[in-house]
């Protein structure tokens, strides 16, 4: 059982001779929303957490539901957003000496990506209440019956603006240091260190910590030069609570040594920014001294070693060539190509492809090095990819995923459509930017409602599959609408 202390509001209305619910106004500290932020001073990089929390007087504000939620977007930051029950309840707590019922409408882990103060906008929350009449007699804040001198009424609540001030990584970042912050730990082994030759080796890197761990790249790991290198293999598994991001990203490289020999594997080296300790660690494995015997394939055909790179092989005993002496014809003028037609278009074919092929790369090239325009004409190819998985989560029905995906194949597009960087978008430049473009409005509200859809859905009941495979086609027609709107 949890005891709240007494009231400070309920206790100065009883020395003034007066009850606790005589008056039915409510005002802004009887019902307001508070941005709480785990840290407003960090790092680069450095996560922290934001809460959004409804405050209701149990006497005057008796909230019975949530009518439309716009919460800010977080700009400059990463956002992984923590999943909240979908059975929450009221929670009374003591704020500033008063007591409230209390709601968390969203909390996430953020990660600011460039220094300087980073303003968090300030939103808004309409819900529906139930507030007592004048003379009516006081009721509880659970009690939802009609009737009894109570009205239900809709309520605007503003939320405010808050600031982070996010400081600069310091200066003497190691070399293998690629952007993680947190508190790490890294591990590795390797498949063997005796192997033949076309046999594969597998070295397997395991990270695990907490911090941006979604964002830490891979450590590099040099093989040698006569090995043949695959891209790696990555597996992530990571939760992200109040505390923050916490798991392990597994990583494994694979190469295929060609030639016998003994090789070394340099340490594999990983380096983070300890927030804790406010300085640079660096972790490094061992290092791998690898014996690789001749294989049966490369010990058949006789190699002359110590060649620049593995293509420089010479088969001894077949470098010689010898004159044809027998079935000798003899070919006459009229018969020879040298000189003919066909001898000279051999000539000047090759001069004339070298020609428009010159041509032709010279507009590519071009063209590529307009990044924005690039980025233009692959914007609905990314789309559509994003919209693949998307369907896939869809058929699977993972709502929060599906939703979170869509969001982010329509962001990506609008980014690259409109060349602008993600972190600067935001919903009304969006509708600014589409109108110089001369996109139509109802297209333009059309996207503003599918990115308000899947901002609201997770907080929204259960979704049905229905609802799913609406706004997917919705999604798709509003893309090919825009790419027949928007052509570059």
């Amino acid at each position: 059982m949890k005891v709240l202390p007494p009231d400070k509001s309920e206790d100065a209305a009883q020395q003034n001779g007066q009850q606790a619910a005589s008056s039915t106004a409510v005002g802004k500290e009887d019902l307001f929303v508070g941005v709480n932020l785990s840290k407003k001073n960090v790092y680069e990089q450095e996560g922290l957490l934001v809460t959004y929390k409804l405050y209701a007087n149990p006497r005057k504000a008796n909230v019975v539901g949530i009518n439309q939620l716009k919460l800010p977007e977080f700009e400059g930051f990463l956002t992984q957003e923590i999943e909240l029950p979908q059975n929450r309840q009221l929670v009374l707590e003591n704020y500033n000496g008063k007591n409230y019922g209390t709601f968390i409408i969203k909390q996430a882990v953020i990660y600011p990506q460039r220094s300087g103060k980073i303003t968090i906008p300030s939103g808004s929350l309409d819900v529906a209440m139930r507030v007592q009449m004048a003379a009516a007699r006081p009721r509880s804040v659970f009690d939802f019956f009609e009737g009894g001198g109570y009205v239900d009424v809709n309520k605007s609540i503003p939320i405010s603006s808050v600031t982070v001030d996010v400081k600069n990584l310091p200066s003497g970042k190691p070399s293998s240091f690629s952007g993680a912050v947190g508190n790490f730990t890294m591990n590795s082994t390797i498949s063997s260190t005796n192997v033949k030759a076309d046999e594969a080796v597998t070295i397997k890197v395991t990270i695990s910590g907490t911090g941006n761990i979604k964002l830490v790249k891979n450590p590099e790991v040099v093989f040698p030069n006569d090995f043949d290198v695959y891209d790696p293999k990555v597996e992530t598994d990571i939760k992200t609570t109040t505390a923050g991001s916490s798991g392990t990203k597994t990583i494994e490289y694979m190469a295929i040594p060609r030639f016998g020999g003994d090789f070394e594997i340099p340490a594999i080296a990983f380096s983070y920014f300890d927030t804790k300790t406010a300085s640079y660690k660096t972790l490094k494995s061992e290092v791998y001294k690898l014996h690789v015997e001749q294989g049966e394939t490369s010990a058949a055909a006789p190699v002359v070693s110590n060649f620049s790179n593995k293509e420089s092989v010479k088969y001894l005993g077949k470098d010689i060539r010898y004159l044809k002496v027998k079935n000798i014809r003899f070919v006459s003028n009229n018969e020879l190509f040298f000189g003919s037609f066909m001898y000279v278009m051999c000539y000047l074919l090759p001069v004339i492809l070298f020609v428009v092929f010159f041509i032709i790369y010279r507009k590519q090239v071009k063209e590529n090095s307009d990044l924005a325009l690039v980025r233009t004409k692959k914007a609905n190819k990314m789309a559509v990819r994003r919209l693949k998985n998307a369907g896939k989560l869809m058929k699977e029905n993972q709502k929060e995923a599906f939703y979170e995906e869509v969001l982010r194949a329509l962001w990506g597009y609008l980014s690259d459509k409109l060349s602008i960087p993600q972190a600067n978008l935001t919903k009304d430049n969006v509708e600014v930017e589409l109108a110089k473009y001369g996109v139509d409005e109802a297209l333009i509200r059309e996207f503003m409602d599918i990115l308000n859809t899947c901002e609201f859905a997770r907080y929204a009941p259960a979704q049905t599959s229905d609802a799913m495979d609406k706004l997917y086609e919705q999604t798709v027609d509003a893309i090919g609408k825009m790419e027949n709107t928007i052509k570059k």
